[in-house]
């Protein structure tokens, strides 16, 4: 039973190390190391979104390197997803029109 354990704690040493490593390349606009990544994580306990990574490489890859975000979009869409939920049933105009600029 010991050895186990001393497994899991190997393979979850290894995620953490994966996962930081994916984190820094990502922070530090390294896409040349993105190659690099995959080839390294294809068969660990990452391998499976790596290759959801590997599917939308270019994808990824502009992500890594675009200094553009679509954060305040996707942030606006959800606020206003959240005024619709809790506004159903209840969505005249001048009351719709109130909560969406008020909650600006």
């Amino acid at each position: 039973m010991g050895g186990g354990i001393t497994l899991a704690q190997a393979g979850v040493g290894e995620l953490t190390h994966d996962a930081i490593d994916f984190q820094s390349m990502i922070r530090s606009k390294a896409a040349r190391k993105l190659d690099e990544w995959l080839e390294a994580t294809k068969d660990s306990l990452v391998g499976s979104f790596a290759g959801g990574v590997a599917r939308d490489l270019a994808a990824v890859r502009n992500a890594i390197i675009s200094p553009w975000s679509n954060g305040q979009t996707e942030g606006q869409i959800t606020r206003l997803k959240l005024i619709k939920r809790q506004m159903y049933g209840r969505a005249k105009l001048d009351l719709l029109q109130a909560r969406l600029i008020g909650a600006s």
